[in-house]
């Protein structure tokens, strides 16, 4: 990176860490109050249900972490903040359910919820402190994947949001406007380099990326905190030349104004949100036509873009695979009529009418669908029935996205329900209503699953 841009950089950082340090919950929009409570109840309700799965819990079997101050969401003990951060970030992405944001190329919440609470437990924090730094780094993890540009074969998750979770750490345990900067960069030069070819294969070792890169955030905020990290320009070597390119402009761009925690999407669908345009354009032609029978289907072309059309593999070997496979998701869609947790599941996988229009299903790279980003991720599908007749559709975004069909409180109402049961779902609604209010966090997440 040039001199120049050099300084623009630190200067860039500099400012993120007086921003963060100086939000006041009180000051921003309604609007971004408001998705802030919608994206932390989506994502609780998420961490939940995926400490529930049995990965998580033979995890946290071998794991076996001792007494903390943090609540283990979703399993009923407490773990130290370090291991509680690793492990409801990895429940976060286990279901493939956790909040994204097309702008910043990735998942900023799930990088900084986990940290957020964890940190805000061990310090009795109250929750609008919580609220502020969770909102704080949110903004921060989404500008530096904004500004990033991944080398082809990067997978999103592992490295640029750790700014953000070191952003919330940093807040909650105290640390001025320079503290904050030296731990978003320090944060920068604890990234992992993650491979896309290791979510496509299926390997779980992809779901831990997300809670390691809250744990680095954590300790990059520590470091600052003891005074060991400077404002140096690490994220110019790692982002920006490790792992691809970095622009220091998005990282201040409208920075107080714009807020991208309004901006992202919240998934209905349990696999990679690169599926979803797909999935929802069949099950809007199932509902447009209700006619249609997935057993007169001979053929599936799937048109998308550049990131999804490598999602293309037809026998996906486990969960994590189907959740990436475009050929997986629709045919599972069209024989179920929709794609909860259970549709990547051996069973289904394992379906010989699910199998064959996996088979049956070509996906296509369409470039002038690229044109669109980042604006739209569209896919269009085409279905080819045995009397030889085709029916199309075409979808710009997925349903839950912020520029088409967001799904609101009461789509993700209806979500939590389906993935956690109704007692349950309502429950934490009832107890996170309470957050904003609360002098400490601490009994708060005590009264959650």
């Amino acid at each position: 990176m040039a001199v120049a841009a050099m300084a623009e950089l630190t200067a860039a950082v500099g400012e993120l860490g007086s921003f963060a340090a100086e939000l006041k919950l009180g000051s921003v929009a309604e609007a971004v109050r408001q998705a802030t409570d919608l994206v932390v109840l989506d994502s609780v309700g998420v961490i939940v249900a995926g400490m529930r799965t049995e990965e998580l819990r033979a995890l946290l079997q071998q794991l076996d972490p001792p007494a903390g101050s943090a609540r283990l969401l979703g399993a009923g003990r407490y773990a130290p903040v370090e291991q509680a951060t690793l492990l409801t970030g990895i429940a976060a992405c286990v279901l493939e359910l956790d909040e994204g944001n097309k702008h910043a190329r990735g998942h900023p919440a799930a990088h900084v919820l986990p940290v957020a609470l964890a940190v805000g437990a061990s310090v009795d924090a109250s929750g609008e402190a919580v609220l502020t730094a969770f909102l704080a780094g949110h903004e921060v993890a989404a500008r530096f994947g904004r500004a990033t540009r991944l080398n082809p074969g990067v997978h999103p998750h592992g490295h640029y949001g750790a700014t953000g979770a070191a952003a919330a750490a940093a807040r909650l345990l105290g640390l001025d406007a320079g503290g904050i900067a030296a731990a978003i960069d320090a944060a920068a030069g604890l990234v992992l380099a993650p491979p896309f070819e290791s979510a496509l294969a299926g390997s779980f070792v992809r779901n831990t990326w997300l809670g390691v890169a809250g744990t680095h955030g954590l300790l990059a905020a520590q470091l600052a905190a003891a005074g060991l990290a400077t404002v140096d320009g690490t994220a110019a070597a790692s982002l920006g030349g490790i792992l691809g390119s970095l622009d220091p402009g998005p990282l201040t761009g409208q920075l107080g104004e714009r807020y991208d925690m309004t901006l992202g999407y919240l998934k209905r669908h349990a696999a990679c949100s690169f599926t979803h345009p797909a999935v929802d354009a069949v099950l809007d032609l199932m509902a447009r036509e209700p006619g249609l029978d997935h057993r007169h289907v001979r053929g599936i072309q799937v048109e998308t873009h550049a990131l999804a059309a490598p999602l293309a593999r037809t026998d996906p070997p486990t969960r994590l695979a189907a959740m990436f496979s475009i050929p997986h998701t629709v045919a599972a869609a069209l024989v179920r009529g929709s794609l909860d947790p259970e549709a990547s599941g051996a069973a289904v996988r394992a379906d010989p009418e699910v199998r064959r229009l996996a088979a049956a299903t070509t996906v296509v790279h369409r470039p002038d669908f690229d044109d669109r980003a980042p604006a739209e991720r569209p896919a269009r599908v085409t279905l080819r029935l045995a009397d030889g007749s085709e029916h199309s559709h075409e979808v710009p975004n997925p349903v839950g996205d912020a520029d088409y069909h967001p799904l609101g409180r009461d789509g993700v109402r209806v979500k939590l329900r389906a993935l956690l049961g109704s007692a349950d779902a309502d429950h934490i609604e009832q107890v996170l209503g309470r957050l904003a209010d609360a002098p400490s966090v601490r009994p708060l997440l005590a009264e959650l699953p």
